[in-house]
């Protein structure tokens, strides 16, 4: 595997066909956008790559979207589809760089370390004149694996409060400005608008261009024009643990991995009344 945690679709179409690699369409969308994963999955994918439901493999007792599940769980579900020790996963979305980099955070979490996301995803992959295929993937024969949960990689709400209280770990939120700010409403019924105080606003579009992540030099200035020092510790948020996973991700090519995830982020925060909550510029 690459040693970037990003490939090209050169990359990947050059060992398409290697039998360690798998490919994985980690494709998800906000209700607003108004656009069917598992539909354009059957319609168009890159060959051989296998459905991954970011919401099929989360913790379905949860009362947040898309946390993460118990080791064992997210273990079975990964035999399932027939993915095991030792493969090479690549991860890729219908957007460019949208849902990819959290599920490239799940499979960290749980142990995967050979796993890498496809800059620019499927649109990438199609502009460069690569193939794709439609229909339900083909059935795969279950496979051995291992989920071993780094605690480290994911925050909950008292780590971020601790982190916000001490000072010395930046808490780097991925939503747009107008909602930092709390200028719009939230997307879910009971979260309300706004941020942690002590927060820093850096939108995970500010990140890319046209679906690829911008290069080295221009992240560490987007870092720096926002009040983020790579350098330091850095935990992600965002609404719901998803775009966070850009920022890791960003972190990740310059060398300086985030410290976690809060994977409740704004879901669990904006709904909690024992939380504080600022609005306007942090």
């Amino acid at each position: 595997m690459a040693t970037s945690p990003l490939v090209t679709p050169a990359w990947l179409h050059e060992r398409l066909d290697a039998p360690d690699i798998i490919v994985l369409d980690g494709s998800w969308y906000l209700p607003a956008a108004g656009r069917d994963a598992a539909a354009e999955y059957r319609a168009a994918h890159i060959p051989g790559a296998i459905r991954f439901d970011i919401d099929a493999m989360s913790d379905e007792g949860s009362s947040l979207p898309h946390m993460l599940p118990r080791p064992e769980v997210f273990a079975s579900r990964m035999r399932s589809l027939g993915i095991g020790d030792g493969m090479h996963i690549v991860v890729y979305d219908g957007m460019g760089l949208f849902s990819a980099p959290r599920v490239w955070w799940m499979l960290r979490t749980f142990g995967v370390r050979d796993v890498a996301v496809l800059d620019g995803g499927l649109p990438a992959w199609v502009e460069a004149g690569y193939p794709t295929e439609d229909g339900e993937p083909h059935p795969r024969d279950r496979r051995h694996f291992t989920a071993r949960l780094d605690h480290g990689a994911v925050a909950d709400a008292g780590d971020i409060a601790r982190a916000l209280s001490a000072g010395a770990t930046q808490v780097v939120d991925a939503r747009s400005a107008p909602r930092f700010r709390g200028e719009e409403a939230e997307p879910r019924p009971g979260v309300r608008p706004g941020h942690m105080p002590g927060a820093r606003n850096l939108h995970y579009a500010a990140l890319q261009e046209n679906g690829r992540l911008k290069d080295t030099e221009q992240l560490r200035a987007i870092f720096a024009e926002n009040g983020v020092d790579p350098d330091q510790p850095v935990i992600t948020t965002c609404g719901s643990g998803v775009t966070a996973a850009i920022i890791s991700l960003a972190l990740e090519t310059l060398g300086r991995p985030a410290r976690s995830l809060y994977d409740g982020s704004w879901s669990e925060w904006g709904a909690d009344a024992r939380r504080p909550v600022a609005t306007g510029p942090a």
